[in-house]
């Protein structure tokens, strides 16, 4: 794109945003591949199926995890249509809470902005908290070959804390090269896929048959009922694909920093989710044919049957260059978590929805980032990913918050979309006569993931195999409904519009609205 063509089209970004009410603050250097880039590497299909393939192995085995893929994928992309056909209409980094404001009756806009905007915090805290913690536990793992180091729960929280403090850094100070960072990883991603299951397949001893990955079902949950156990086991098991195929809002939460925004936002939502798709598939079926003793790969010494699964292939010093390579695209992950998150903070705290709003409402002058709303992020999902040290059942729990939030902060806009259909006004992007059922479909599904994630993944239930997303959505619900009827229904109304603000000499973050 030449400099003047890109200029105007900078310039057309800037009165769309102003359109919206808003100062362009954050720096608009992005371009459609660095949009795409940022929710391809949240996505990370090496990053969510390594994490959760213990998960996957134990809740369906591989029939459910190799069809449920093509099932969660197909809602997945109905989802993600609906979602860029919004995102076209209103590209602000607010995202999914500014969208319901925007599709809300107007008396009820400024209560679903706010409820919308706390699930996509929670959800945006979350997913960088399964990212991070998934990163910080295969480092650990890759520690122990050829040193006989044995990781505790004091050293998990150490390397846990680096990781994220290290992604918070590089939030911090290294914002002029995390687009030169995006290029690589969506580079890293693609070549190191492709690399990784070719390394297995090639070089693995024997290979599983056809009949074993796409028709063996495996209950290792501790049974529900001979006859409710296969379907609700099916049903469970879809989690390591919705959790992975999750935080493509990215795109729309960079979008005041992307260029021709209203296409781009768009496009990066849906070729995040096609691209991440394919992949995510072939790197499943590498993965499950490359398996040479499956009871030694559920039971692995090294608590990660992937890894087990180099060490079968590969041997020792493969699997370490295997193992690089996925920690590499999990921390590459968990970076742009942060950036999306902190992004998302700034604007919420900009409209006043957060505590300290006037504090974390700022651009740091000289870096053009929100600085401070990054360091929030990092610590709000430090905290959330302790319960996780030393349990599996409490990691996946954590993963179901993220795709619980993520999804209904998601789904509200859409049903929003779909019950005030006639007063939407398209944006470039759009579906057509498509647009309505889609929209529909992507609702219904939304709804029925979130009733199957808070449910039990392990029989019997204890203190030490609840799902406790059910309680971290629970805080979310209680808090927000019960502030908002406290207090905040009395003060916040939604996206602010800020230039109409200081036209009128009012600073919108002047006074302190949270008590």
């Amino acid at each position: 794109m030449s400099e003047p063509v890109q200029a105007t089209s900078i310039q057309n970004d800037e009165a769309e945003l102003a359109r919206m009410g808003y100062k362009q603050e954050l720096k608009r250097d992005l371009g459609l591949l660095q949009n795409f880039g940022v929710s391809f590497s949240i996505i990370s299909v090496i990053t969510g199926i390594p994490s959760l393939f213990a998960t996957g192995l134990n809740t369906g085995g591989p029939a459910v995890m190799v069809w449920g893929w093509v099932v969660v994928s197909t809602f997945t992309m109905l989802v993600g249509l609906a979602m860029a056909e919004i995102c076209s209409a209103h590209p602000t980094s607010g995202g999914p809470y500014f969208w319901a404001a925007m599709l809300s009756d107007p008396g009820g806009a400024a209560l679903t902005s706010w409820i919308t905007g706390w699930f996509n915090l929670l959800g945006q805290v979350a997913v960088t908290t399964g990212i991070s913690f998934a990163c910080a536990t295969f480092l650990s793992t890759v520690c122990t070959f050829k040193t006989g180091f044995v990781p505790n729960e004091k050293t998990q929280i150490g390397v846990y804390a680096a990781v994220l403090f290290t992604q918070g850094m590089i939030n911090t100070f290294g914002v002029r090269i995390l687009h030169i960072l995006n290029n690589i990883s969506v580079w890293w991603h693609a070549l190191g896929t492709f690399s990784l299951v070719v390394a297995v397949l090639a070089k693995a001893p024997t290979h599983q048959s056809g009949d074993f990955v796409f028709r063996t079902f495996i209950d290792g949950t501790g049974g529900w009922g001979e006859r409710a156990s296969p379907a609700y086991v099916a049903v469970i098991g879809i989690l390591m694909a919705q959790y992975t195929l999750t935080g493509f809002d990215a795109s729309a939460h960079m979008t005041e920093e992307t260029r021709n925004a209203a296409m781009s936002g768009s496009l990066g939502i849906i070729m995040a989710i096609g691209v991440s798709a394919l992949l995510g598939w072939y790197l499943l079926l590498g993965l499950l044919f490359s398996i040479q003793d499956l009871d030694a790969t559920l039971h692995s010494a090294t608590g990660q049957p992937v890894a087990q699964i180099f060490l079968d292939t590969v041997g020792e010093d493969g699997a370490i260059v295997l193992m690089v390579i996925v920690i590499g695209a999990m921390f590459m992950c968990g970076t742009f978590s942060i950036t999306s998150n902190s992004r998302m903070m700034y604007a919420f705290a900009r409209d006043g929805g957060l505590p300290g709003s006037k504090f974390f409402a700022h651009v740091d002058a000289r870096w053009r980032s929100p600085i401070r709303t990054v360091w929030l992020a990092c610590t709000l999902s430090f905290i959330l990913g302790l319960p996780s040290l030393g349990s599996q059942v409490a990691f996946s729990a954590a993963t179901s918050i993220a795709t619980i939030g993520l999804y209904t902060s998601y789904g509200i806009p859409i049903a929003l979309r779909v019950i005030y259909h006639r007063k939407f006004t398209r944006g470039p992007f759009h579906l057509g006569r498509w647009s309505f059922p889609v929209a529909v479909a992507a609702v219904g599904w939304i709804v029925f993931i979130t009733i199957v994630f808070v449910l039990p993944q392990v029989n019997p239930v204890s203190s030490e195999t609840l799902n406790y997303s059910i309680v971290a959505v629970g805080i979310v619900i209680v808090y927000s409904v019960g502030f908002w009827i406290a207090s905040a229904r009395k003060w916040f109304t939604g996206p602010v519009k800020q230039i109409a603000a200081e036209e009128k000499g009012v600073d919108i973050l002047d006074v302190e609205k949270v008590a």
